[in-house]
């Protein structure tokens, strides 16, 4: 056969994307189950299988770009425009929370009392624990640029030491938000209050876990040394999506926090 020479990565046939596909559908058939039945079984294993395949398909990708070479700068400015469109569809997932939350709280109905919050909530103040998780989140910023500029200069040292900033930061955040649900009076059933606050703010603490994680598998990576200061794109990836969640936060605090509360 006539070979065909080219600067592209034609990916093995790999398992993990219809594996990911079936652990995302269980994953949702798990979470109503827990809704309706109260029962977590279904879910925990559901979101087990997701972790597990997802370090099994980062194993796949490292070693292709690491010790394979198979990632050109052709390969590069692919993934980039796909972390890229990745992104703008995040943004538009938190988009519909937020339409959602205006739509409710600028003209409140007659079952809402005409009125925002709904009688009987009792929303948080947003100078306590949120502010702080605010603080926390745009140091989390500081540090992972931080990072990258130690990676530019290749301080590997320094890069280190404030990406693990990072993560820990990420680590913070999510004790101080699982500590503001575990104190709230508020639930997801009280009324649209409830459900807009719980998914907005809900979905973004899993996004800080994604990116949480995403930033320790590249600490890990920098340990092992795989990337230097020209490639480096694993951990790019890494700092745009932490970027991308504190942008997220500083509308969630602003608007659905403060303003709507």
């Amino acid at each position: 056969m006539e070979k065909h020479y080219h600067p592209f990565h034609m990916v093995n046939m790999s398992p993990w994307p219809l594996v990911v596909g079936f652990g995302a559908l269980f994953t949702v058939i798990g979470m109503i189950k827990m809704f309706v039945f109260y029962d977590a079984s279904l879910l925990l294993l559901s979101l087990f299988l997701l972790f597990l395949v997802a370090m099994l398909w980062w194993r796949d990708v490292v070693r292709e770009s690491t010790f394979q070479g198979l990632h050109s700068s052709n390969v590069l400015k692919g993934l980039m425009v796909g972390m890229i469109l990745f992104i703008v569809s995040e943004v538009f997932f938190f988009f519909s929370f937020f339409w959602a939350f205006f739509h409710s709280s600028l003209s409140p109905t007659v079952e809402l009392g005409s009125h925002w919050p709904p009688f009987g909530i009792y929303p948080f103040n947003p100078f306590q624990v949120p502010l702080l998780n605010t603080v926390i989140l745009l140091s989390s910023g500081v540090s992972v640029t931080w990072a990258h500029q130690m990676i530019l200069k290749e301080d590997w040292d320094a890069a280190k030491v404030s990406l693990m900033m990072t993560w820990m930061l990420g680590i913070y955040f999510l004790m101080l938000q699982g500590f503001e649900y575990y104190m709230s009076s508020t639930s997801i059933s009280d009324s649209v209050f409830g459900s807009t606050f719980f998914m907005s703010t809900g979905f973004h603490g899993f996004h800080v876990i994604v990116g949480t994680v995403f930033l320790f598998i590249v600490w890990i990576r920098f340990l092992n040394y795989h990337f230097s200061g020209s490639h480096h794109f694993g951990f790019e990836a890494a700092a745009w999506y932490w970027h991308f969640v504190d942008v997220v936060w500083l509308f969630l605090f602003s608007v659905v926090y403060w303003w709507g509360g």
